[in-house]
């Protein structure tokens, strides 16, 4: 395993599911682990079940609801005050709805938890990175991108809502967002990669509960997120898919950069830090 003492990593999500298996796995191989969490109460349970699992007492819970730009942005102020230098930042935290709702900000709530949070976030979050450099993004989407089609005259799927559309869209945006990325940050010794976790059995939402039986168990899923964020040789791996953590091929309309370099400057419009 490889050795992250003296490592500070960021994980979103991280009370269950395949966020909470990537905090132990970051955990048990001596990082400072920042769990980032919406609920205080179960995120005072899975830090205090990861201290007692891996024996690391540096695992600290910092509550934010994500689905919030103002707290995102709150969130990555307490952050850099605390910790001006960061090597590893996980965006894991997601939703997948049966039904259209909206965020604080009226947007719909998938785009906003599963894109413009995790772009707000690394984003605000660039001076701590490249203060860590090098230093690594995971962003975590899902083979559903391919499914996906960005909607310019509908972002917020407000004329016509489908779970596996609206879900797909957002995991695409955030494939692009990290394509982009990479290559705007690559000067700053900043890797940036996304990864399809595999079908898991978490809290996301939108799966049928004998289907989740049958799933494999988180900690499986948080393998390709761990492998990103540890693996040697991947340091100066930047704006690649991954999937089994092998790099993988994401769908054609990733690799559109008109199209990209229009959402950038979309969601750099949504979340205001143009």
């Amino acid at each position: 395993m490889t050795d992250m003492r003296g490592r500070v990593c960021v994980v979103t999500g991280a009370n269950s599911g395949i966020g909470k298996a990537t905090a132990q796995g970051l955990a048990a191989a001596g990082a400072t682990v920042l769990m980032v969490c919406r609920d205080r109460a179960r995120g005072t349970a899975a830090q205090q079940e990861i201290v007692a699992a891996t024996g690391n007492r540096a695992v600290e819970l910092w509550q934010a609801d994500l689905a919030s730009l103002s707290e995102v942005r709150r969130l990555a102020a307490e952050l850099l005050a605390a910790h001006p230098v960061i090597h590893v930042l996980v965006n894991n935290a997601g939703v997948m709805l049966e039904t259209r709702q909206l965020s604080a900000d009226g947007f719909e709530l998938q785009f906003a938890v599963n894109h413009l949070a995790p772009f707000l976030l690394t984003r605000l979050l660039e001076p701590a990175l490249a203060a860590g450099a090098p230093s690594r993004v995971v962003n975590v989407s899902s083979r559903v991108h391919s499914m996906g089609k960005i909607d310019f005259d509908d972002l917020q799927s407000a004329r016509k809502y489908r779970m596996f559309a609206s879900y797909g869209q957002s995991k695409l945006a955030c494939v692009m967002a990290t394509f982009d990325l990479a290559e705007r940050w690559q000067p700053l010794d900043i890797t940036v990669n996304c990864l399809h976790p595999g079908v898991i059995d978490t809290n996301l939402g939108g799966m049928p509960g004998f289907v989740k039986k049958l799933l494999p168990k988180a900690d499986k899923g948080a393998r390709t997120s761990l492998h990103l964020a540890m693996a040697p040789e991947l340091a100066d791996v930047t704006g690649h898919y991954f999937s089994g953590c092998k790099e993988a091929k994401p769908s054609a309309r990733a690799n559109d950069r008109d199209v990209r370099h229009r959402l950038w400057a979309e969601t750099e419009r949504l979340t205001g830090i143009a």
